[in-house]
């Protein structure tokens, strides 16, 4: 499969200076990847995004970036040898940009790539991105027990904005979306 390299939302400098050091690369993703992203959903999520409305996600209003093995990356690191990579997909991020506010839609990670910092990379590729397209705004929504993506969004300088009651469900019932907002201010 053809990757192209990132665009200049993603600025490829800066996409190489996140990865510096690291056996990924951060790219821009097509429509050709939406099975690939689909078998990571659900591994990753309790309720994964279905082909068709990954499938919606490319297009005008939308950015998808995905964490990939990179090609000359060593054979010994975790995420180089791990078995569940998905064609070297290891994760990805979507977002909509409508004029100067982005939203992040999702943020999908290989479950046993998670807690290794790939998370954070992908989140800072977001910010520099909404950062690059002159954004004000970066807005997303997580279950309130996901704790760990929360910990992270709040590091990053997320704040609480809102919640949404009874909007993700749970087995057996149905838990609160958080929603979060980080100021992006531009230099």
């Amino acid at each position: 499969m053809n990757t192209p390299s990132v665009d200049s939302p993603f600025a490829a400098q800066l996409a190489t200076q996140l990865t510096l050091g690291l056996p990924v690369e951060l790219v821009a993703l097509t429509s050709t990847y939406v099975p690939q992203m689909a078998q990571l959903e659900s591994m990753a999520h309790s309720h994964p995004m279905s082909e068709g409305n990954l499938a919606d996600c490319f297009g005008y209003l939308y950015r998808v970036l995905g964490l990939k093995l990179s090609a000359g990356s060593d054979a010994n690191t975790d995420a180089a040898s791990d078995p569940d990579s998905v064609d070297g997909l290891l994760g990805f991020a979507i977002v909509q940009q409508i004029v100067d506010e982005v939203t992040l839609l999702d943020i999908c990670l290989l479950p046993s790539q998670q807690g290794k910092g790939y998370g954070k990379l992908l989140l800072n590729a977001v910010v520099a991105s909404a950062k690059a397209s002159a954004a004000v705004v970066l807005m997303l929504e997580v279950r309130e027990s996901n704790h760990a993506a929360r910990a992270l969004y709040q590091k990053a300088g997320f704040i609480e904005s809102g919640r949404r009651k009874g909007y993700y469900p749970i087995a057996g019932g149905k838990e609160d979306a958080i929603l979060m907002d980080l100021a992006i201010t531009q230099e």
